[in-house]
């Protein structure tokens, strides 16, 4: 059995990455962290044969390095298509996907990390990255602002109520909007939305930066 952990500041991401990773049947995850500091404690009280975690985590890597060395566990690190894998690899990590890696590649990856061989994906995913960013940014064009909003909140993991009190709303009119949203970008509920918008950049950090503003003011119907 391969006990596996997960870090990332997104609660979205972090389920859609155990979704993939519990199909295996000798995959188990022991502990989910939003955090670097819950990270840390973590690794050191599960030993874990795999740690995933993400450059979000913002964490010091050498020090994470031989904390690992001394509970015997893997490192793979999520990373955004403009970091440059090779410096991970040189610290000493073993594994480097990006953001949108897909669950099959996910896998292999964890596997031949747990086997004590190094795997970065495939620099090809680079472009398919760039390509991301141009359906992201067409995307994020077709959303106005109230609807960005409103996905940042989604991949923050919030739900519909929680929306409707933070935008000074009801939740029906948070239904009417994430149906429009799903249409605009053909998707069929929230997990999905979610797992779209981290997978594309340039609409995630949109999406973001319009989240600081959506509180406080009324949002008419």
């Amino acid at each position: 059995m391969l006990k596996i952990i997960l870090a990332d500041t997104q609660a979205i991401f972090r389920a859609g990455a155990a979704k993939v990773l519990a199909v295996e049947d000798d995959f188990r995850i022991v502990a989910q962290c939003e955090n670097a500091e819950r990270m840390l404690a973590s690794v050191d009280s599960f030993r874990a044969n795999v740690l995933i975690f993400s450059t979000a985590m913002r964490v010091d890597i050498r020090a994470l390095v031989e904390l690992s060395k001394k509970t015997k566990t893997r490192l793979v690190i999520v990373i955004e298509s403009s970091d440059n894998s090779a410096q991970y690899i040189q610290l000493g990590i073993a594994g480097v996907v990006f953001r949108n890696v897909s669950g099959n590649a996910m896998v292999e990856c964890v596997r031949k990390v747990a086997r004590g061989e190094n795997w970065v994906q495939d620099t090809g995913a680079a472009a398919e990255a760039t390509e991301n960013d141009i359906v992201g940014a067409r995307v994020r064009d077709r959303l106005t602002p109230k609807e960005l909003r409103i996905v940042a909140l989604i991949v923050q993991g919030f739900k519909n109520k929680e929306i409707a009190t933070q935008l000074g709303t009801t939740e029906q009119v948070i239904k009417n909007y994430l149906r429009n949203v799903y249409d605009k970008i053909g998707v069929s509920d929230r997990l999905e939305l979610a797992l779209f918008t981290i997978h594309h950049r340039i609409l995630n950090e949109a999406a973001a930066a319009l989240a600081g503003t959506s509180t406080g003011g009324q949002m008419s119907n």
